[in-house]
């Protein structure tokens, strides 16, 4: 069956159609994939009742599915690719990502070598609520005005794990252990897709803590202002779960929130994967507790 493309906003989004996920897929229709998600940001295949092997092996035709990072605790128990995003209690106690995601953010930007897309699987989802939203970064750089992207251009700014606020809700001693493996990384304000070659904004507020160069006051007004736009009614996508969706998003151009528009009595449970980018970044050291607070406060 030949793959249709069906968009579904104007700027990012669309759903592709006749995709079998329990089928081995030859190199031309990989290719397809590929090239749909490249032009589409963001890519919604419906009714995929596939295995996490199944989910595993379509992500390897893609790219290097992660196997370790600051959350690997919570890897599925027989796949180390696959990042269980869940509210089922997790040895007894309530899992640490159930509220996951829940500021604008691109996944893992704080590592050396930033995903180049994460395919996420909804094996359960609420009775009702759970969206998840996606801005178009290429078209939040696209549409500041010349002299914003000059100023921008050459500019670092840090992302570190440990701005994100769902870091209060965390175990205070798996959150110690994390910091620790996960120092902060100064990143291009301005991200040049490597495939694509187009520009795109790399900030969000879940990570980025402020630009290197400016003052805190500057960085602060100046962050606040980006993190607005990149919420522009026009450069997002707000994807309404159904059972067994597959979403995939390129991170390099990409930035999502999952809404918390749902009881957690209501059971979520959604494997992802999430493929290893190219590198980029350098790290940095954090700063105390006071410094974080006053670059945040401005």
């Amino acid at each position: 069956m030949p793959l249709t493309v069906k968009r579904l906003g104007n700027l990012i989004g669309a759903e592709l159609i006749g995709l079998d996920l329990t089928q081995s897929l030859d190199e031309a229709t990989v290719a397809e994939v590929r090239r749909a998600w490249l032009d589409n940001l963001v890519l919604v295949i419906r009714g995929q009742d596939i295995t996490p092997a199944q989910h595993v092996a379509f992500s390897e035709r893609l790219g290097d599915p992660e196997r370790g990072n600051a959350l690997s605790h919570y890897n599925h128990p027989e796949h180390a690719e696959i990042l269980m995003v869940t509210n089922h209690m997790i040895n007894g106690k309530p899992s640490e990502t159930r509220n996951t995601g829940r500021q604008w953010h691109s996944d893992l930007s704080y590592t050396l070598r930033p995903p180049m897309g994460s395919i996420l699987h909804a094996r359960e989802i609420p009775e009702v609520g759970g969206d998840t939203m996606f801005s178009n970064m290429y078209a939040a750089y696209e549409t500041l005005s010349p002299a914003m992207q000059a100023f921008l251009d050459p500019l670092q700014a840090v992302h570190d794990f440990m701005n994100s606020k769902d870091m209060a809700r965390r175990d205070p001693v798996t959150v110690e252990a994390m910091k620790q493996r996960t120092p902060p990384v100064a990143q291009p304000v301005v991200r040049v897709h490597p495939e694509t070659g187009r520009r795109a904004l790399y900030v969000h507020e879940a990570a980025t803590t402020h630009i290197e160069g400016l003052t805190p006051e500057e960085s602060r007004a100046i962050l606040d202002f980006l993190f607005r736009h990149c919420e522009t009614h026009e450069h997002i996508y707000r994807h309404r779960w159904q059972l067994h969706d597959i979403v995939m998003w390129d991170n390099r151009c990409v930035s999502h929130i999952a809404l918390f528009d749902y009881s957690h009595s209501s059971p979520r449970h959604m494997l992802r994967t999430t493929l290893i980018g190219t590198p980029s970044g350098s790290v940095r050291s954090r700063g105390t507790p006071a410094d974080l607070r006053a670059v945040a406060a401005g």
